[in-house]
């Protein structure tokens, strides 16, 4: 272990100083240090940093990818209400303008910084990243790399999302109509406004990309009589959607959005999909979903979107959560499904509904706590606690949002089938 020079001060103090120089402005939370001294705001969380590896991490990476390396690993942690910290933290990048590519400080304020970290003994080699970061080869969204990129997710463990999600398995924005729904009646209701909104009825073909572990393909055969074919990459995903949906009509395929060549459908759905098509292959996405569509036939993307300030999916998702994601403002999504010919009807916001429902996901992840790292082991539970908590707090806060947009393929004479009126 590399010897550390007497500070006089605790080594806390010793870091409020760094963070001050380089941050402008004194800690917006509490610290304590590996010597146990602590320096900050008290009466709020505590960020502990247990290892001075931590602090090498954040030179090599001084921003969200470091922070959240250092706490997958357990080289910090919080003490306290995690959330809290988080939005302190936020609140303080924000005022004095730190937010988007890191901190930026002057000569001056870097030698002060250096002096003070050479004393501290953490100067070093680059740390690994975490085993449980995502390792993907290959060019961006070919074929072979998406398959990657959701079985890195997706199927992380059927058991592991049966823990922490509704009894259909239903993994996106529940509806909340009322203050007092639990997440199963959230997403029932979010199910059944999906159903109305594509204005199914009996007889109707319908697809279902990214159909995930099958709640709203199943929702639609058993409720409204319709026979639903879902596409997914993932093969934890088809399988407990094949025996979950029993003997109702129903067909569940491992195919690429891409390969799909049967249409046309009478109505089609992609929820919490689209974000991980990519930038580039989004009119592709669109294109196809118009090729698929019966002319007056209607397609419903519920789709998460970022600020124009800050569109991807952001360094901590892409390596941990969900590799190769990407968000955009939903006014860009819009345009990109009306070039591919789609008439969009209406765009429906539900971004505070995604705060409850990650809520929930974080109370039931609190609650199990034990069982899950027993289950993925403590480095991934905690990328999941990180991401639910961070998930909900840029929802709250604006800087994410989900969206519901109805579209419609015209006939070629104009016509789409859509009534005059609508409540």
């Amino acid at each position: 272990m590399t010897a550390t020079l007497a500070l006089g001060p605790g080594i806390a103090d010793r870091l409020a100083s760094i963070v001050s120089g380089v941050a402008g402005g004194a800690l917006p939370v509490r610290i304590r240090a590996w010597d146990g001294s602590e320096s900050g705001p008290a009466g709020g969380p505590v960020l502990v940093i247990r290892d001075r590896t931590a602090l090498r991490r954040l030179l090599w990476s001084p921003n969200e990818l470091g922070l959240a390396q250092a706490y997958i690993v357990g080289e910090i942690d919080v003490e306290g209400d995690l959330a809290d910290g988080l939005r302190q933290v936020w609140r303080h990048a924000r005022a004095t303008g730190l937010t988007g590519g890191g901190v930026k400080v002057g000569l001056a304020d870097r030698l002060r910084a250096a002096r003070s970290v050479l004393r501290l003994g953490v100067l070093g080699p680059k740390p690994p990243a975490p085993e449980v970061q995502a390792k993907l080869d290959g060019r961006v969204h070919t074929r072979e790399r998406d398959r990657a990129a959701i079985s890195y997710h997706y199927d992380l463990s059927n058991d592991f999302y049966r823990m922490l999600l509704d009894s259909r398995m239903a993994y996106s924005c529940a509806y909340y109509t009322d203050p007092a729904m639990t997440l199963e009646e959230a997403q029932h209701a979010k199910l059944d406004l999906i159903c109305r909104k594509l204005g199914l009825r009996p007889g109707m073909r319908m697809l279902d990309v990214g159909c995930g572990w099958g709640a709203l393909a199943i929702h639609a055969a058993r409720h409204y009589d319709v026979t639903v074919t879902g596409v997914t990459l993932s093969k934890e995903q088809r399988a407990y959607a094949v025996e979950a949906a029993g003997d109702l009509p129903v067909e569940f395929r491992l195919q690429d959005y891409r390969d799909v060549a049967d249409g046309p459908y009478d109505a089609i759905s992609t929820i919490e999909m689209g974000e991980h098509v990519g930038a580039g292959n989004y009119p592709v996405f669109a294109a196809t979903l118009h090729r698929l569509l019966a002319p007056q036939g209607r397609l419903l993307v519920q789709q998460m979107s970022r600020g124009a300030h800050a569109p991807g999916g952001g360094a901590f998702i892409e390596s941990y959560v969900a590799p190769d994601m990407h968000m955009r403002p939903v006014g860009d999504t819009v345009a990109l499904l009306e070039r591919a010919g789609l008439e969009v009807r209406d765009v429906h916001g539900m971004r505070e509904h995604y705060v409850r429902t990650v809520e929930d996901w974080l109370d039931t992840l609190e609650r199990r706590w034990d069982e899950v790292v027993a289950l993925v082991g403590e480095p991934t539970a905690r990328v999941w606690r990180l991401y639910l908590v961070g998930g909900a707090l840029t929802f709250e806060e604006g800087r994410m949002g989900v969206d519901q947009i109805l579209a419609v393929r015209r006939t070629p004479e104009g016509v789409s089938g859509m009534p005059a009126v609508r409540c």
